[in-house]
């Protein structure tokens, strides 16, 4: 992969000075999904929907947890030679920000549609970063986001599957009353 070398010291050698605070301040609110936990904090407070919380919460971790094991099977190193911000000492596929960014902006652009753009725009900076830093090779902050974009829509898919299962359940489980009584007396047994 000479190429993705290349092309990650091509990204380090256009750094500039003065935008280094902003790429390793993005790495730093991207570390374990922290912005964007706060980000469902705020939402799930603003319209009363703690559902918003708990699924990016689970996005973060899951993400993390997958980029975690993924690095403990590819054990690539990182590209050393010119990081900004603090070192990383663990392996470098796929990006474990990118992975928990995706997740957690797939999450949130279900949730608040209309602000789907700026979360994955953040997502994106937030992956770009770890390539400026020099913590990641390109193909593993793209790795991280498709792979967070999956665990996004895998949450999603489930959550909605499950609470299809617990509306059913608690339909059948609801007494009957008044007329739906009198209703369900009339009407022919279904088998």
């Amino acid at each position: 992969m000479g190429w993705e070398k290349h092309l990650e010291h091509w990204i380090v050698e256009q750094r500039v000075g003065w935008l280094d605070w902003l790429f390793i301040a993005l790495s730093w609110i991207g570390r374990l999904g922290a912005v964007w936990i706060a980000i469902a904090f705020v939402l799930a407070l603003m319209w009363r929907r703690p559902a918003i919380l708990f699924m990016t919460v689970a996005a973060a971790f899951a993400g993390e947890f997958l980029a975690d094991l993924g690095k403990a099977i590819v054990p690539r190193h990182r590209p050393f030679e010119h990081q900004l911000g603090p070192p990383s000492t663990t392996h470098s596929f796929p990006s474990g920000h990118s992975t928990t960014s995706f997740a957690c902006a797939t999450v949130l652009a279900h949730y608040a549609p209309r602000l789907r753009i700026p979360f994955f725009a953040l997502a994106a900076l937030i992956a770009f970063s770890r390539v400026y830093d020099g913590m990641h090779y390109p193909t593993d902050v793209l790795t991280g986001a498709v792979l967070g974009v999956l665990v996004g829509i895998g949450l999603l898919y489930a959550a909605r599957r499950w609470g299809e299962r617990v509306s059913a359940a608690a339909a059948t489980a609801l007494p009957l009353r008044g007329a739906d009584r009198r209703r369900s007396r009339r009407a022919p047994r279904r088998h």
